[in-house]
């Protein structure tokens, strides 16, 4: 398998294990958020487009999301994260992979339980500087509030606290079921339980994808 989507709930481990699968599979992590960010900080005309969207507060829309992930993908292989969001979406990406004559191998659902979800984003910690991800618990910084990596400052998002964990965890579940349904009936759907830690979960995934 060459070329998979990661989905689930925020918090259900598909940023962790995005890295892992990368190395695994010897493809490239496609981030939308990050090709997003990339497409405005180059000054693309995509890019251009996006940040419209973005200083009126307002979602990009799908037509835009298409174009940007159409012009970051390659047909060859990825591990694609945060797209696609809808149904809407997955049937444009079905179109823009047909154009170069290849499909999708898998959809990894990241299966998980709200106490899960909570715990993991309540205690999630992020690098200002260059994005590592901690976890207060199962993966802390050797030094509190500084980053292995980089010496970068820690933050939590404003968004990781448990009231509006709750909110973002009702409106998953309102959604998700479309895409599910949706790559079910196309024999792509891989379910993993993604509890407990991130190399027990990783070991659950690859023999899924051999």
């Amino acid at each position: 398998m060459k070329r998979v989507i990661l989905f689930g709930a925020p918090g259900s481990g598909k940023g962790t294990q995005s890295g892992s699968l990368s190395e695994f599979l010897r493809v490239n992590v496609i981030s939308l958020g990050d090709i997003l960010r990339k497409e405005v900080k180059d000054g693309t005309a995509l890019g251009g487009e996006v940040k419209g969207f973005m200083e009126k507060g307002l979602l990009v829309s799908d037509e835009l999301v298409g174009r940007v992930i159409e012009a970051n993908l390659n047909p060859n292989g990825f591990v694609l994260d945060g797209y696609p969001r809808n149904v809407a979406q997955a049937e444009n990406l079905e179109a823009i992979l047909k154009t170069n004559n290849c499909d999708i191998d898998a959809f990894i659902y990241f299966d998980v339980d709200e106490s899960t979800v909570i715990e993991r984003l309540s205690k999630r910690r992020i690098c200002k500087q260059c994005g590592a991800l901690y976890h207060l618990k199962n993966m802390p910084p050797q030094k509190c509030g500084v980053c292995d990596k980089c010496a970068g400052e820690l933050y939590q998002r404003k968004d990781d606290n448990p009231e509006t964990i709750k909110k973002r965890w009702e409106v998953f579940l309102e959604e998700n079921q479309g895409l599910v349904d949706f790559y079910t009936s196309r024999n792509k759907l891989i379910k993993v339980d993604a509890r407990g830690q991130k190399d027990d979960v990783f070991e659950r995934i690859k023999p899924k994808l051999q």
